[in-house]
């Protein structure tokens, strides 16, 4: 199901937790919180506000 990113909360650098908030996204009329499942430090951000995403399509990339 594709959606739309509403709220991005991480940066390039940004060391994560597992478990930790990516982003917000709509879909549906529902907003669902985005986490990560691992430990990382954010190497790359492949999302932006308003931006359409599929499901499967990668978000962040983790070092």
């Amino acid at each position: 199901m594709q959606g739309t990113i509403l709220k991005v909360f991480v940066e390039e650098g940004q060391e994560v937790a597992v478990d930790a908030p990516v982003c917000i996204l709509e879909a549906m009329k529902m907003e669902s919180e985005i986490r990560t499942k691992r430990d990382g430090v954010v190497s790359e951000v492949l999302i932006e506000i308003g931006k359409t995403v599929r499901s499967g399509d990668p978000l962040i990339v983790l070092e």
